[in-house]
C-alpha cells in the first residue's frame, strides 16, 4: 500500500501507532478470554451472557455525547492518557477479584461498565487526534495502517489468549490486556502534537451537542451512512453474542479452537486492511462501504445454517474469513471519509455521537440476542440478525455513498474545513 508523506512519518505518528498496536494486542487476547470466562468459568446463562456483552457499551448511552463535547473542548492527548490508565485499572480488577475468590457476574459487569466509561472518552479523542498527526489526504492510508496492525494483533492475540486460558485461566489473559493499556498510556505521553489551547469563552453544552448531531445526521451523505452503521451495530452486537454460545456450547469448541477462530478473522481483517486504500482508489470509498455491507448478511447466514458437525465448524471459519475481509476493507475507508468531511472543531462531537449511538445499539443487540437465544435458540436468533444486516446493507446501497469518491476528492482539493453541510 502507499506510504504516508514525510510530515505524517514523524515519530509522533509512530508512537501513536505503537500505542494503538499494543492495546489492540491486549484487547485481542481478552476477546478470546472473555467468552470463556463468562460461559465456562462463571457458568453464565444466555441472558447473563447478553448482559456482560452489553455492559461495556452502556456508558456510551450515558456519556457519549458529553464525551464528544469535552473531546472538542479539551486537548485530546491528555484525554487519551487518562482513558488508558482508567481502562487498565478497570480490567486489572478482574484478575484481582478472581484471585480473592470474589469474581462473579455482577462484579464483572461493574468492571466492564467502568472500562466502557473510560473507553467513551478514549475513542472520542483517538479518532479526533489522528487528523492532527497526518495530513487529511493521507487519512485513509493512516487508518489502513492502524487497521493492519489491529488485524495483526487480532490474528495473534486470540491464539495466544486461547493458550493462556487453557494453561493459566481466563483472568490471566484479561490481566495482559490491563498491562497493555499501561504501556499505551506511557507511549501516548511521549507523543508530540500541536494542539492549540482551548479558547476561554462561554460554553453551552446543549448547543455544542446539537451542533455535533446536526453535522452527523443532516449531511446529505454522512447522515445515511450513520444510520446504516447504527443498524449494522445492532445486528453485530446480537451476532457476536450468539457466536460465542454457538461455538462454545452447540459446536463444543475448546477455548483454544475458539481462539483460532478469532485468529482466522484477524488474518482476513489484515488482508482486507492491506487492500483497503487500493480498493478505495479503484472504486471509491463509498462503494467499498456498500460492498462490505452487502457481504455481512451472507456471512451470518452461513453461521446460522452451520450444523453441529465438522462441516458446521468449517462453515464458521469460512464465515469469519468473509467477515474479516469485509470489515478490514471497509473500516479505513469509512473512517477516512468521516475525518475528511468533518471540521476539526467538530471531530470530537461527531466521532463520539456516532460511537455512542453505535455502542448503545450494540448493547441492545447483545441483550436482545441473549433473551432470544434463551427463548427460540441460537440459530433462529442468528436468522433474525441476518435480516437486520440486510437492512443495513439496503440503507447504504440506497444512499448517496456511490457518489462519495467525487465528494471527498472535491473536499480535499478545495481545502474547505468549515461551512454548512449539504442537505
Amino acid at each position: 500500500m502507499g506510504g504516508l508523506d514525510d510530515s505524517s512519518s514523524r515519530p509522533s505518528f509512530y508512537r501513536f501507532w505503537a500505542a494503538a498496536a499494543i492495546s489492540s494486542f491486549g484487547s485481542a487476547v481478552t476477546a478470546a478470554a472473555m467468552p470463556v470466562l463468562v460461559v465456562q468459568v462463571l457458568g453464565a446463562t444466555p441472558f447473563e451472557v447478553g448482559v456482560v456483552s452489553a455492559a461495556q457499551f452502556v456508558p456510551y448511552a450515558a456519556l457519549g455525547l458529553i464525551a464528544g463535547v469535552y473531546a472538542d473542548r479539551w486537548r485530546r492527548k491528555p484525554i487519551l492518557v487518562w482513558a488508558s490508565i482508567g481502562r487498565a485499572l478497570s480490567l486489572g480488577a478482574v484478575p484481582a477479584l478472581w484471585l480473592t475468590g470474589l469474581l462473579q457476574i455482577w462484579a464483572l459487569v461493574i468492571a466492564l461498565l467502568s472500562f466502557g466509561a473510560f473507553s467513551v472518552f478514549g475513542f472520542a479523542a483517538t479518532q479526533s487526534l489522528l487528523p492532527r498527526l497526518v495530513p487529511r489526504a493521507s487519512l485513509v492510508t493512516a487508518n489502513a495502517r492502524l487497521d493492519q496492525t489491529d488485524a495483526a494483533a487480532t490474528t495473534l492475540g486470540p491464539a495466544i489468549g486461547g493458550g493462556l486460558v487453557g494453561l493459566l485461566g481466563a483472568p490471566v489473559a484479561v490481566a495482559v490486556d490491563a498491562i497493555s493499556y499501561v504501556v499505551d498510556a506511557a507511549l501516548t505521553v511521549s507523543i508530540r502534537v500541536d494542539e492549540p489551547r482551548p479558547v476561554a469563552r462561554a460554553r453551552n453544552l446543549r448547543a455544542e451537542i446539537r451542533d455535533g448531531l446536526r453535522w452527523t445526521y443532516r449531511h446529505r451523505t454522512l447522515g445515511p451512512l450513520a444510520v446504516s452503521t447504527h443498524v449494522w451495530f445492532l445486528a453485530n452486537g446480537a451476532a457476536m453474542t450468539v457466536l460465542s454460545l454457538l461455538a462454545l456450547r452447540s459446536l463444543r469448541f475448546t477455548a483454544y479452537t475458539f481462539g483460532i477462530l478469532l485468529a482466522v478473522f484477524g488474518i482476513a481483517s489484515l488482508v482486507g486492511a492491506s487492500i483497503a486504500p487500493r480498493c478505495g482508489s479503484w472504486i471509491g470509498s463509498g462503494r467499498v462501504i456498500i460492498a462490505a455491507r452487502v457481504a455481512y448478511p451472507i456471512t451470518w447466514l452461513l453461521v446460522a445454517i452451520a450444523p453441529a458437525t465438522d462441516i458446521g465448524a468449517a462453515l464458521l471459519f469460512v464465515a469469519l474469513v468473509l467477515q474479516g475481509l469485509a470489515a478490514g476493507t471497509e473500516n479505513s475507508n469509512e473512517m477516512g471519509f468521516w475525518q475528511t468531511l468533518t471540521p476539526d472543531e467538530l471531530l470530537g462531537r461527531v466521532n463520539a455521537t456516532r460511537r455512542s449511538i453505535n455502542r448503545t445499539i450494540a448493547a441492545f443487540g447483545a441483550l436482545i440476542a441473549g433473551i432470544l437465544a434463551g427463548q427460540i435458540g441460537n440459530r433462529l436468533t442468528l436468522v433474525c440478525t441476518v435480516v437486520v444486516f440486510a437492512v443495513a446493507a439496503l440503507a447504504a446501497a440506497l444512499s448517496p455513498l456511490g457518489d462519495a469518491p467525487r465528494a471527498v476528492d472535491d473536499h480535499r482539493h478545495s481545502g474547505l474545513r468549515e461551512g454548512t453541510p449539504s442537505h
